[in-house]
């Protein structure tokens, strides 16, 4: 009996074999599911969206103001945000987009953001008007230099050397450029006087528009990040709301303060270029939208660090846009500035992506100071 017992203890029952061919095969050796990468999914056409969104959007702007006589730039920024808001709330209501529903306490608490966000674009819209987009684009990477130093002072970032290297690099590329603008402007009207000195004015003023630019955007971007944190933003979030709440503000200032007498009209927008205008600006309104669902599209299905080195290699077909479609001058020194400006870029992103690469927290290797009361108490419990 005792062996009986012992060998029913260890018996397996085996199934029939009808059973056994009946029974759902295991997960494991199942074949895993196809899945088919479409359009959506590829990370070269997402790339390619966000660069060309970025160029459609500043040749646009430079295209409404290349005309000197253009200065109604509140109108512009309001025609944009509205365009954005009207584009992205019929992404919402096709399903393709989401965001919050506007609630008047967090209208209350973004509004100052808002401000800024009107600081930002009117005067990058007046550097604009003023300086050729590689000028423009290599002095913008000023903006870089103040965040992450106002990082340093607010959120307790650090720079590293490597970072500080491809600041200088910014600070040389922006010296040459400005070098290689006055030096042009000198050279293209010679012994004109007169019209030197206009086209020497006429740069100073840019520069001056893009030290205010680089400020307020450094300010916006760092006073968003602690807004953010508040609010718990998303990305349409911040865009529903920024553009929401500038239209009023926009339409008040340029009903205010800007010309609106016919004779201005006129000038702003001329017989022959008038429809042409006013669909590039409903364009670069659109261009806002693409650029941040491509941007949120790039981060989906790239890394990080392929994210940060596209936008700093998106900087370069920027530039070359603006000696393409606007006859900037090709010199010596623009195409110096060009390249020493594209390498800072490519530097600072190498530098972020070693200093997020380095581990949060490390453990001990050596015994860590500790206080007399704090000793005695673990010899105690050793005790």
């Amino acid at each position: 009996m005792a062996d009986d017992k012992k060998t029913d203890d260890y018996k397996i029952d085996m199934p029939d074999r009808k059973e056994f061919a009946t029974r759902i095969p295991s997960p494991a050796l199942r074949s895993p599911p196809q899945r088919h990468t479409g359009t959506v999914d590829n990370p070269m056409v997402a790339v390619i969206a966000y660069c060309v969104s970025s160029i459609l959007m500043t040749v646009t702007n430079k295209y409404v103001l290349s005309g000197m006589d253009f200065n109604l730039n509140f109108f512009l920024l309001c025609v944009q945000a509205v365009v954005c808001v009207i584009a992205i709330q019929t992404c919402k209501s096709a399903g393709v987009i989401t965001y919050r529903d506007f609630n008047s306490d967090e209208a209350r608490k973004w509004f100052p953001i808002s401000l800024l966000l009107i600081g930002m674009i009117y005067t990058s819209t007046k550097a604009l008007q003023f300086l050729s987009i590689p000028v423009y684009t290599i002095f913008k990477n000023l903006t870089i230099i103040l965040i992450a130093y106002g990082e340093v002072l607010w959120f307790g970032g650090a720079v590293t050397p490597m970072a500080l290297f491809s600041f200088g690099l910014m600070v040389l590329s922006s010296v040459i450029a400005a070098w290689a603008d006055i030096q042009h402007a000198l050279y293209s009207f010679g012994e004109a006087a007169s019209e030197a000195t206009d086209a020497i004015a006429t740069l100073n003023a840019g520069y001056l528009w893009m030290g205010f630019n680089c400020i307020c955007t450094a300010t916006y971007v760092l006073g968003m990040r602690k807004r953010i944190k508040l609010t718990n933003f998303k990305d349409f979030d911040t865009m529903y709301y920024n553009n929401l709440l500038t239209i009023p503000i926009l339409l008040v200032a340029s009903l205010f303060v800007e010309d609106w007498s016919s004779a201005n009209i006129g000038k702003n927008f001329p017989a022959d270029r008038r429809n042409t205008i006013i669909t590039t600006m409903v364009i670069s309104g659109l261009s806002t939208v693409l650029i941040s669902y491509s941007s949120a599209w790039c981060v989906r299905v790239t890394s990080s660090t392929t994210y940060s080195m596209v936008g700093a290699l998106n900087k370069l077909p920027i530039a070359i846009s603006g000696l393409v479609f606007f006859n900037a001058p090709v010199t010596l020194g623009s195409v110096s500035a060009i390249f020493v400006g594209f390498v800072s870029g490519l530097v600072y992103a190498f530098a972020k992506v070693k200093q997020s690469a380095k581990p949060k927290a490390v453990l001990p290797t050596h015994n860590v100071p500790m206080s007399s009361s704090s000793q005695s108490t673990r010899d105690s419990l050793r005790s």
